[in-house]
């Protein structure tokens, strides 16, 4: 068995770990304030960073938090109350999700909402995974339109 394996379990399994440190890190921002590094340093402490696409980490982090305003202002639109009246959880995966839409194109959009679902599921509210679902899907129609549409037609049953 090589290193790396042991390392990462896999790619899917170490970028799945990455988002969960983001949202960690992004929850703490969100209750405290603290800066990145601050952030950064507390989450490398954990035992199973090591275990984290930490590549992946550290530019959805600080992607996420240098596009705050910009990201709310993307979700505001799509939600039924003020972003403020949000969880703090459903706001930082829903940030987290709308970054990687928009910033990670090479990531389809159906495994950015699966992952934003599955944090929602783990992480947040009773029924929160629905509603982060909803806003997700609102968000890639508009993002990515052409990879939205194209699933969609692919997916349409054939006439006999």
């Amino acid at each position: 068995m090589s290193t790396s394996k042991v390392k990462s379990g896999g790619p899917k399994k170490s970028r799945r770990l990455s988002r969960e440190f983001v949202l960690k890190g992004l929850y703490q921002r969100e209750l405290g304030g603290d800066a990145f590094e601050l952030i950064e340093k507390h989450l490398q402490e954990d035992t199973d960073f090591k275990k984290a696409d930490e590549v992946h980490f550290a530019a959805l982090l600080k992607g996420v938090i240098a596009q705050a305003e910009a990201l709310e202002a993307q979700i505001s639109p799509l939600i039924d109350r003020p972003i403020t009246e949000l969880s703090p959880i459903e706001r930082a995966i829903l940030k987290l999700a709308t970054y990687e839409l928009v910033n990670h194109l090479e990531i389809p959009y159906r495994v950015v909402i699966n992952e934003a679902v599955e944090l929602a599921k783990s992480y947040g509210g009773t029924d929160g995974y629905k509603y982060v679902n909803g806003v997700m899907d609102k968000l890639a129609a508009k993002v990515r339109a052409v990879e939205v549409n194209a699933n969609s037609s692919s997916q349409r049953p054939r006439g006999k």
